[in-house]
């Protein structure tokens, strides 16, 4: 089941913080935020979270107001403009059970740069923090909260991963999306040359320094095509948009998916 709350209607719910892990046997809420690339341009790896969740007997809370964490306002230097963003963000999110996103750069953006942001403002500070500490990124949730590792997915190929940098070195998320793939019915998991190496996208990088970024785009998609993998998978959209965008160019044939895509079956 889905439900969307108004911000005041969640300040009402009132939820409780999460345990380490999630009983499945009883009906819990989880709270959606889905980023901007993939609201606006990849939906469909958002209806896959929601797919997964109703698979696993959870209760969906999606509040309709919520918009983007302030990241890209952030990485190009706006504090300000950042901080605007980041109070509507708590103000929305900060009553919920558990907060999941599909995306490890926001989840880094929220948990470990939105105390920094404030960290000169006790009030906003203490309210960013508590936040910090219910945040989790999809694969995180699943394996570490809920202690699922098999959904019931299958697909039948040879698949490889690609470390996505706020993932790996912010959140510290390398293991999780590796036991879910494994995990997955028919699936071969082959390990590229150089998994953590950075695809060249960065947000904003690719766009002040282009030359420097297909030079490490083109590193990355000699691996994958070197892996032999049929399939690349990854947990950020912004590095898989950037991988598909080169694969597709040169002419190769390997699919380019979210890992929520891949558990959805």
């Amino acid at each position: 089941m889905i439900t969307k709350y108004s911000t005041t209607q969640s300040r009402k719910a009132g939820f409780t913080r999460p345990s380490k892990k999630l009983n499945l046997m009883h009906n819990k809420n989880v709270t959606l935020f889905i980023q901007c690339l993939i609201d606006c341009l990849y939906p469909d790896v958002g209806e896959a979270v929601v797919h997964i969740f109703q698979k696993l007997g959870l209760t969906i809370i999606y509040p309709p107001d919520q918009t983007c964490c302030g990241q890209p306002a952030f990485n190009s230097g706006y504090k300000k403009e950042a901080k605007v963003a980041a109070k509507r963000f708590i103000r929305i999110f900060e009553n919920a059970d558990s907060i999941v996103c599909p995306s490890g750069s926001c989840v880094n953006m929220v948990r470990n740069h939105y105390p920094q942001l404030f960290r000169n403002d006790r009030k906003w500070f203490r309210r960013a923090l508590s936040l910090s500490k219910k945040i989790f990124e999809l694969t995180e949730y699943l394996v570490d909260i809920l202690g699922v590792e098999d959904i019931g997915a299958g697909y039948h190929g040879k698949i490889t991963y690609h470390d996505s940098c706020h993932l790996l070195y912010g959140i510290g998320i390398s293991n999780q999306p590796r036991k879910l793939i494994r995990s997955v019915k028919g699936v071969q998991f082959i390990e590229m040359k150089d998994s953590d190496r950075c695809c060249g996208f960065g947000g904003a990088f690719s766009i002040k320094y282009p030359e420097i970024s297909t030079a490490i785009l083109e590193e990355k998609v000699k691996n994958i095509i070197d892996s032999g993998a049929d399939a690349v998978v990854g947990c950020d959209i912004g590095c898989l948009m950037n991988i598909h965008g080169m694969l597709s160019r040169k002419g190769s044939p390997i699919k380019v998916m979210h890992i929520a895509r891949l558990l959805a079956g």
